[in-house]
């Protein structure tokens, strides 16, 4: 079995209507075999305008639609077809993408893609908003609230503030307030986009 081409943005900005056209009718520089398969185009997404998705929308029947999601009927090669996407993060925003459609987990990785490149760490972010950025992106299991389990390891003052599980130097775990990460604990916990 072949593995799937990396995830990759491919136009900075919201593509205009215009714009998504032209990206749509890009032909990459590879083997015709790839262009062929649908694998020169696979995981390669952009944003779009709100108008430009309703009107995908309304062009064909889609090939299956989820809430927040559907694919266009017509596929660009082999498997492969475009996916729209309404993704709140901050506010709502619309994105398209080019997935394997023989793999059904195709659309909701590429949804966890955009998810995860459009809210890694920014340059000029505030300590809040890189806090914020970690609590979104830590697993429930190692998050909770100070108190939660046992109010008595916990003093007065700190309980019900958001804690997390980090390791500590001697190779040990630990529960932390997340408002107390050092500025180290912050750089090494943000997360960040996939390659593109």
């Amino acid at each position: 079995m072949t593995q799937a081409p990396p995830f990759r943005k491919i136009f900075d900005g919201v593509a205009t209507r215009e714009q998504m056209f032209e990206l749509f009718n890009r032909v990459p520089d590879c083997s015709l075999e790839d262009r062929i398969s649908g694998k020169a185009f696979e995981n390669r997404w952009f944003e779009i305008e709100l108008e430009s998705y309703e009107s995908m929308l309304e062009e064909l029947p889609p090939l299956f639609m989820r809430a927040g999601m559907f694919a266009w009927s017509e596929l660009k090669a082999g498997f492969v077809g475009s996916v729209f996407f309404a993704i709140t993060i901050g506010r709502k925003r619309w994105f398209t993408g080019y997935c394997n459609l023989g793999d059904r987990h195709s659309p909701d990785a590429m949804r966890a893609a955009i998810i995860a490149h459009e809210t890694a760490a920014a340059p000029g972010m505030t300590r809040e908003q890189k806090l914020e950025l970690i609590w979104s992106h830590t697993h429930p299991d190692i998050r909770g609230l100070a108190g939660e389990a046992d109010p008595d390891a916990w003093p007065p003052e700190d309980r019900g503030k958001r804690t997390i599980v980090i390791c500590e130097p001697d190779g040990g775990s630990a529960l932390k307030l997340l408002e107390r990460l050092t500025d180290d604990e912050i750089d090494h916990r943000l997360p960040s986009g996939p390659a593109i």
